[in-house]
This record gives structure tokens, C-alpha cells and sequence, in this order.
């Protein structure tokens, strides 16, 4: 069978499988598998579904064909995402319709229990009871996606799409029960948001077998108007030549047995492929350990607080202990990680690089605790300018960290010791925070990826702020795909953090095939605006804007007036102020002499401003102004766009010339990074080349588009790598 216009046969990592009403072809890095609802209140005896009247043969009868289907994804390292209907215990999420139609129906005889009710599995659809959960045989793995629905559809009050976006999905596989219902509204769903899915017709079913023939026939009808539908057996002739070795049972690995080779890269993909074959997390750990050793050597300033070698062969023997099957570990298990030192972590001194007002802290920072808890290995407490102030990474009484290039050139900062230890292969990633540039800049001068999520959506409990309502808590890593990893496990809405975003962002449909799957609008300074960056730069720049319209990249002309009006409130309004907020009445008269004089240099001028509440008043409004601005120029449509394209920073120092003019330097530093918080954007920076050192392209988005951003980035750090090989 031919496929028809706009479809092109598979290219690597793509697959076509015979489908209806034509051949389904998927990216498999952009595809997922979606499992509804396969819940013991569905598919056992006595559960909600027989009491409503559904014959359970149907539907059991998709159990092995599913469980197969998961296998098989699983097999691939296809994303994976389950959900489950049912309703919290106080059925406050649970339309009185639901409740009372089926039952108030004349001459019921049928409907005796409703949602709530205690059957012989708890009670019905409701969170918490056994009946609500999975069936063994299908219960998700820790790395897979769970997501609890209250509605027939998966989107409705969910963050699926979020999740969705945040993994790069296009494209989904559908399974589970039951056709009729909450499937079919699930890929009706998707489908209005772009979605392309395929379901597999032995791995869904209903209580009436007519109902699913009808159901599948209607969602392939009119030459797909809701999408695919396909057998079994297709895909498994796809997909089973491409599966890997994963244990199928426990196994507990012990120190002594033999490991597979390991060449020592860091890479979240790496580590989590030798884990699954065997390797030991502490011969791991003990060869990170040995680099760290050689590196101090080199460069004795990145670590403020690094743990003795045994507490962290200890920390790897426990999780042995803790997840002893290799078929099913958590997605950070066995990664070593370094941490900011204003970021707590339970008994570990947070000293801020302010070592006379060090506190030890009694819990982790809730973002802390998440990676702790999804298997990472903490390994220290990294340098920083001192009170995370500065651009430069030359504000610190620990020493100054130089970047992995040249010890003659600066690390950049705030988070100066994280991009070095990620930077120099200490670790495979860091927990760091951003205000003003504080992970992009460093990142950029160590060739690393700095990562700034939309502000709210990572937890700040437990990190002590800089600009409180300006502080975003971010990550580096060695690759776009492993800090998109790092931030899956740590993003999620934490209703103690005051500034957390409890509202989902305004939902923009997926462009999935056709020629606008490759598409995206970009903007960037006008060029005078790029005069500031040295002439090396300023030709890596084009370079990179030429990379981006190679990967379907289309230039729009933009107002960049509310991005350069806002980088200069950062420091020259009064924000800067906040700075002194965040800090107890009377601190800086009597803390001074604790500070550097670069930092007290800071603090003391902007006392002697005298700003006043009418000023900050003033300065809100213009924030408000200019984040009203941006949104209009990242706006859908045509002439908006879906990301800015600047320079991670103008230039790189060298550290003589930032100790010969050190605030002058750190603005420079951060021209293209100031207005990020302020207008309350997401960014990135990618490595966009090399040359005597590093410089990189930073990318950004409106609030809320982390996914997308982090997407381009990865097409345009695929393109680079290609090309410096």
C-alpha cells in the first residue's frame, strides 16, 4: 500500500505498520504508549464495571494482548503513560451526573451501587482502593508516567499534555479499556490537540464487542478523521527486531559479580544501559570518584563540601538494597549529581560561599529529596558567588573555578562549581539555581546545558533565594536530553512554595506531521544589539541562526524593546532591593566584614539609592508592561514566535579582567540573560560551537513552553554535534 501525500517511508528511527485507513507511520523517539484504564474495577469480578452491567469476557480478553503490547514498548524504551479513572475519597471531583444518571434511570433494576459506594474492592472508582489500581501484570514501571483522571478522557483535568510536550510526543499507540468509552474520548482528545494515534484492535476492548467494532470503525472513518487504527501483530514484526536485553527478574547485584564493560560516561542514557546489564552502582561511584580526585588536582575550587568516598559507596550499596530489580529502576538511579550550596541537603552545611553564616539543615530541599528519592547519588555541595550574586564565578572565599577549557578564563556564575563539575565529568548533572543568567552563563563558558524552567514549576522549598520572586531552580547537565530528564523528575506543582504555578499553561495544539511538524518561528536582537558581543561571537551567532533555519527554523523580525527594558530593571530598578528582602532586618550592618567586598560593594549601594515604595510600585508595573509585551511577541500565529535566540553571553572573560573590573564584567556577562526572569521566560543554553573556549546559543520561550524549547534545543544540539565530529 502507498502512502500518501506528506507521509515519507521510514527513516531511522521511524516505522510504517499496515493500519486503517492507510499505513501508520511514527517517529519512535516521538512516539508513546498510552494504556487507559486498566484497573481492577474494570476487568475483575465484582468490580464497577460488572455491577454496571459489563460482560468482564470482553474485556479480560485484551489482558495478555496489552500485557504483551507493554512488553514490547517497554522493550524499545518507548515512554510509557498509564491512567487511571476514579475520584478522590470526598468525590469533590465527581459531577452529581455521574453519580445519579445511570441509576435515577426509570425502572432501574441494574444499577444498585454508584461511584463512592464500598464494593467487595473498596470503593467504586475511588483513589486509594484497591480496586482503583492496576492490574499486576500491568502495573507501571517507576520511570513510567501515571496519570489519575477524573473524566471518561485522559486530557480532561489532567496534566497529560504537559507530560505529554515535556517528552516530545507527537505520536501515540493506544491500548486498554474500554473502547467505547474512555479510550475513544481519550484519542478523540488527542486528536484535537494534533495528536496522531493508533489503536491496537487486540488491545483495547468493551463490554460489547459490537460497541468496539463501531467505536474503531468510527475513529479510522472518513480516511482517518480521529486517526489509526492497527493489529497486534504489526507492530510486534516492527518493533521485535529492535529490542533490548533488559532482566525479565529480580536480580540482586552484588559487588563481587562480574560487571559489563563500562566506559564511563555519565550520560543519564549510558548509566541507566549498563544498570539494566549488571553494572554496579558502586563500581560506578568509585570510578566517579577517582575523576573527582584527579580533577582536584587541576582545579581545587569547584567543590565547597564533597563527601568522603566510603558515604558515597554506602549510598550505592543501599540502592542495590532498595531496588533490586533491574528491570524496574527509578530514572536517576545510580547518577551522581553535585548540588549549588545555597540549595539544602539534609545534614550537609549550606553556606551560601558565606562560610561565617553556614546553617546544616535538618531536611533537603523538596528538589533535593525528589532525586534522592528516584535513585540519584549526592556527591557534594559545589562553589558559588557568594550569595548568588554575581555573572562571573569569581566571588567566592572558596576560590575562584575555572572553566574546563582554560584556567586562564572564568567559570561564570552564579552556579560557577555546577557547570565545572558537570562541565569537567565530575557528575552527571546539577541542581543549581537562576535569577538573572546565574546557570545559563556558566553553562555556556563550560559547554554544558543550562537549563531555566518557567519559575513555579520546580519547587524553591529549601533554597535559600536570592530574588525570591525572580529565583528559578535549574539544572545542568552534559546534554539537552539529560537535563530534560532531571527536570521530568523534579517539576510538579508544590502548594508550600508561594510561587509555585498552580494553573496549567494555555493549551497550543502539537503540529505532528506534515511539513509544520518541522517548523517554528524564531526571533533574535537586532544587530546593533549584537555589537556588544566580540567579533569571534558575533560570526558563531549567524552560524547558529543558520542551523536553526536548516532544521525549520523561519526568522521573524520582533520588538525586542521589552527584552532590552527589561534586563536593565534587573539591576539598575529596584530589584536589586529584593536581594536585601530576602535578608533579616539589621543583617548587612552586622554581617559585612562576612562579605566580599565585591558583594558588600553591591548590597551597600543599593542602600544609598534610597529607593522608595513608590519606586518599586513603578518598577512592577513596567515588569507587568513588559511581560505583556513578550507574550505578544511569542504570540501564535505568523508573525509571532515560538522561540528568542540570543547569545548565552557576549563574551568570555579571562580572569584578570574580571578581578581588574568585576561589576562591569558580570553586567556584560549578562546581557542576553537579565530579562529571562524578569519577563518570566523559560531558556536554555545549548553549545553552539567552539573555538579558542566556548560559546554557546541560548534559546528561550514564554512561561509554560518548556517542552518545546527544550525540543529545538535538542534539533539544534543534534546538528552541532554532527558537525564537530
Amino acid at each position: 500500500m502507498s502512502l500518501p501525500k506528506g507521509l515519507r517511508p521510514n527513516t531511522p528511527g521511524t516505522f510504517t505498520i499496515d493500519a486503517k485507513p492507510y499505513p501508520f507511520t511514527f517517529p519512535l523517539r516521538n512516539t508513546g504508549l498510552l494504556v487507559i484504564d486498566m484497573q481492577r474495577d474494570f476487568l475483575l469480578p465484582t468490580g464497577f464495571g460488572e455491577i454496571e452491567g459489563g460482560d468482564l469476557t470482553a474485556v479480560q480478553g485484551c489482558i495478555a494482548p496489552t500485557t504483551t503490547l507493554l512488553k514490547l514498548c517497554r522493550g524499545v524504551d518507548m515512554h510509557v503513560f498509564h491512567t487511571r479513572e476514579g475520584h478522590v475519597p470526598d468525590l469533590s471531583d465527581c459531577p452529581s451526573s455521574k453519580l445519579v444518571r445511570q441509576a435515577a434511570a426509570p425502572g432501574n433494576t441494574q444499577h444498585k451501587l454508584v461511584i463512592g459506594d464500598k464494593g467487595d474492592m473498596g470503593r467504586l472508582l475511588t483513589r486509594g482502593e484497591y480496586g482503583h489500581d492496576f492490574l499486576s501484570e500491568l502495573k507501571p514501571l517507576r520511570r513510567e508516567v501515571v496519570i489519575d483522571k477524573a473524566g471518561r478522557g485522559a486530557f480532561y483535568n489532567t496534566d497529560l499534555l504537559e507530560k505529554l510536550k515535556a517528552r516530545a510526543i507527537t505520536h501515540l499507540i493506544v491500548a486498554g479499556v474500554t473502547t467505547e468509552c474512555c479510550v475513544a474520548s481519550s484519542i478523540r482528545e488527542a486528536n484535537d490537540r494534533g495528536f496522531e494515534c493508533c489503536a491496537i484492535v487486540e488491545a483495547t476492548a468493551g463490554y460489547d464487542p459490537s460497541f468496539k467494532e463501531a467505536t474503531l470503525d468510527m475513529i479510522h472513518w472518513s480516511q482517518g478523521l480521529f486517526g489509526f487504527v492497527s493489529h497486534l501483530q504489526p507492530l510486534v514484526d516492527a518493533l521485535l527486531p529492535y529490542q533490548t536485553n533488559t532482566p525479565s527478574v529480580s536480580e540482586h547485584a552484588s559487588t563481587s559479580q562480574t560487571l559489563p564493560v563500562w566506559d564511563g560516561d555519565l550520560g543519564l542514557c549510558a548509566l541507566a544501559t549498563g544498570y539494566r546489564s549488571g553494572l554496579s552502582p558502586v563500581t560506578a561511584m568509585n570510578r566517579v570518584y577517582d575523576t573527582i580526585e584527579a580533577y582536584q588536582k587541576v582545579d581545587p575550587a569547584v567543590w565547597i563540601h564533597l563527601l568522603p568516598r566510603e558515604i558515597i559507596i554506602e549510598a550505592a550499596e543501599a540502592l542495590v538494597t532498595r531496588f533490586p530489580d533491574r528491570a524496574d529502576l527509578p530514572p536517576l538511579f545510580g547518577v551522581p549529581f553535585s548540588v549549588k550550596d545555597n540549595i539544602d541537603v539534609a545534614e550537609i552545611p549550606t553556606t551560601v560561599a558565606c562560610p561565617s553564616l553556614t546553617s546544616i539543615p535538618a531536611v533537603s530541599a523538596v528538589v533535593c529529596q525528589k532525586v534522592l528519592d528516584q535513585g540519584g547519588v549526592f556527591i557534594g555541595k559545589v562553589n558559588m558567588d557568594q550569595r548568588a550574586t554575581g555573572a562571573t564565578g569569581c566571588r567566592s572565599p572558596y576560590g575562584i573555578p575555572r572553566s574546563v577549557f582554560s584556567s586562564d578564563f572564568i567559570s561564570g556564575g552564579s552556579s560557577s562549581g555546577s557547570a565545572v563539575s558537570v562541565g569537567a565529568k565530575l557528575v552527571s548533572f546539577s541542581i543549581c539555581t537562576d535569577t538573572g543568567g546565574s546557570v545559563r552563563i556558566p553553562a555556556a563558558l563550560n559547554g554544558v546545558v543550562g537549563f531555566k524552567p518557567t519559575r513555579g514549576t520546580v519547587s524553591f522549598q529549601g533554597i535559600t533565594p536570592a530574588c525570591l520572586s525572580l529565583d528559578a531552580c535549574s539544572f545542568i547537565a552534559s546534554t539537552v536530553e539529560d537535563v530534560r530528564k532531571v527536570w521530568q523528575v523534579c517539576e510538579g506543582y508544590d502548594p508550600d512554595d508561594r510561587y509555585a504555578k498552580a494553573t496549567p499553561p494555555v493549551a497550543r495544539h502539537v503540529n505532528s506531521i506534515g511539513p509544520q511538524a518541522a517548523l517554528f518561528n524564531f526571533g533574535v536582537p537586532p544587530p546593533d544589539e549584537l555589537a556588544v558581543c566580540n567579533p569571534v561571537y558575533q560570526e558563531m551567532f549567524k552560524d547558529a541562526v543558520h542551523i536553526l533555519q536548516s532544521i525549520g527554523g523561519q526568522p521573524v523580525e520582533i520588538n525586542w524593546e521589552p527584552f532590552d527594558k527589561a534586563g536593565k530593571l534587573l539591576y539598575e530598578g529596584s530589584f536589586v532591593c529584593e536581594r536585601l528582602a530576602n535578608l533579616p532586618d539589621g543583617w548587612l550592618d552586622n554581617n559585612r566584614e562576612h562579605l566580599l567586598p565585591v558583594i558588600a560593594e553591591i548590597f551597600d549601594s543599593a542602600v544609598k539609592r534610597n529607593i522608595t515604595a513608590v519606586d518599586v510600585y513603578r518598577d512592577l508595573q513596567a515588569q507587568a508592561l513588559y511581560t505583556r509585551q513578550a507574550e505578544a511577541v511569542f504570540a501564535p500565529g505568523p508573525k509571532g514566535i515560538d522561540i528568542l535566540v540570543v547569545p548565552s553571553t557576549p563574551t568570555h572573560c579571562t580572569v584578570e579582567e574580571v578581578l581588574a573590573s568585576p561589576i562591569t564584567t558580570s553586567w556584560i556577562l549578562g546581557t542576553f540573560s537579565h530579562f529571562g526572569n524578569i519577563l518570566d521566560l523559560t531558556g536554555v543554553a545549548v553549545p553552539a560551537g567552539t573555538y579558542t573556549a566556548d560559546q554557546l546559543g541560548q534559546v528561550g520561550s514564554a512561561s509554560r513552553t518548556d517542552g518545546v524549547v527544550l525540543e529545538i534545543a535538542r534539533r539544534f544540539e543534534g546538528v552541532v554535534r554532527s558537525v564537530s565530529r
